[in-house]
């Protein structure tokens, strides 16, 4: 049977929007429910969850280079079968738990395990044609952007109605459904296994040889960071708008899927826009328009406003993902393409860990409102990056470069 990309990116796409629903299910009542059920006190609970969503990301990125280099060897295939089974297995463990310490020692091994999705974005950046890249990975992002959305809806409805816990088998479930469908339906075109797996330490040498690369990565991280400086503030953060502690979980899962639904209508879009003007200039409209979003929400105090605020922040913000990974495809070979996208994942799960350590222990410090300053503040600083370093120009040169070296 003749190999269809787009076969291949919807069977893509639904493995990672469930795996990212999985993850995302717990994100509106993890707080809460180490409070009610683990023993954390208020005075510590902004500190502990955290802990409870960095650890998963600070083992993810030390971690990622490794399975890149082994995807690069053996397949992305065979990572993402490897990451969807043992995520099911340790999401079902969650649901025993019993102290704090126990859930973040499961939530590090979470980390440890992980790969899935970049192993997805991986597999399409290199079974996909270089004129529907930019497309492709946009769609690609609207996979994670809509498990994000329907996983803090489930977890918020299924906490408020069954239970915080039941709530980890529904995440056991829908990413053994992303195991099954790597495992039957992903197809991964004429790969060629090298004869030597490389070391890490050779990855970085060669991601440092190309400026612009490495430039995209720092981009990465800082982003993510900005992002993700919020992560275990917002439930805390609605409840202090004078929500009902019984509703608190379910209007935390809509004001978290807001943003996501906002990817869902324009990373698509973005892609195609990228293509025409150029994925530089797509990032800097994303990381100016984030950036704006972020400190007007400053000055909100009703959850609807802060909702609304966040879709339109969304809005803008979900150009930037699908153009750094469209500009990583333009700027790095094939052969080299699976660990340049695990370089990616750790740059993105250093921000992602960063992130919400430091919102946990600000949070306790100073009000959540100032926080969204730094959040702004840090995608203008990224926008200002992009002008400085002329990423935007350069990116299409580079691109007719490698493709005139590769047609060689």
């Amino acid at each position: 049977m003749e190999f269809s990309w787009k076969k291949n990116l919807i069977v893509l796409w639904a493995g990672v929007f469930f795996c990212s629903m999985a993850y995302s299910i717990s994100i509106p009542f993890l707080p809460i429910f180490m409070h009610d059920e683990l023993g954390v006190g208020d005075r510590y609970l902004s500190i502990w969850a955290g802990a409870a969503f960095g650890i998963t990301f600070l083992s993810s990125a030390l971690i990622s280079p490794f399975w890149g280099s082994l995807a690069d060897k053996y397949g992305r295939k065979p990572m993402l079968i490897r990451s969807g089974y043992s995520l099911a297995a340790l999401y079902l463990i969650n649901f025993f738990v019993q102290d704090p310490v126990q859930l973040i020692a499961l939530r590090l091994f979470q980390g440890l395990l992980a790969g899935f999705i970049p192993a997805a974005i991986a597999l399409v950046g290199t079974n996909t044609p270089e004129d529907k890249t930019g497309y492709a990975l946009g769609i690609m992002a609207t996979a994670g952007a809509s498990g994000n959305i329907v996983g803090p809806l489930i977890g918020g409805l299924v906490s408020f109605t069954l239970g915080n816990r039941n709530a980890f088998l529904f995440s056991s479930a829908i990413v053994l459904i992303s195991a099954l469908v790597a495992t039957f339906l992903v197809h991964e075109k004429e790969f060629k296994r090298p004869k030597v797996r490389s070391r890490v330490k050779d990855d970085l040498k060669q991601a440092a040889g190309i400026p612009i690369f490495f430039a995209l990565l720092g981009l990465v991280a800082m982003s993510n960071f900005s992002v993700m400086i919020l992560e275990p503030l917002i439930t805390i953060y609605v409840k202090g708008m004078g929500v009902d502690s019984d509703r608190t979980s379910l209007i935390s899962g809509i004001v978290f899927s807001a943003v996501g639904v906002a990817t869902v209508i324009m990373a698509p879009r973005w892609g195609k826009i990228g293509g025409k003007i150029g994925y530089g200039k797509v990032l800097m409209i994303g990381l100016i328009g984030g950036g704006i979003g972020n400190l007007l929400q400053f000055f909100v105090t009703g959850y609807v406003g802060f909702g609304i605020l966040r879709f339109v922040y969304g809005l803008f913000f979900a150009a930037v993902f699908p153009a750094v990974n469209a500009m990583i495809v333009q700027v790095t070979k094939p052969e080299f393409r699976g660990r340049a996208f695990s370089l990616n994942q750790s740059a993105t799960q250093i921000g992602t860990m960063a992130g919400p350590l430091l919102g946990g222990v600000l949070g306790a410090l100073v009000s959540i409102h100032w926080i969204f300053v730094i959040n702004g503040c840090a995608l203008l600083l990224c926008a200002f990056i992009v002008h400085y370093k002329k990423i935007d120009k350069t990116v299409p040169f580079q691109r007719t470069k490698l493709a005139e070296s590769e047609s060689k």
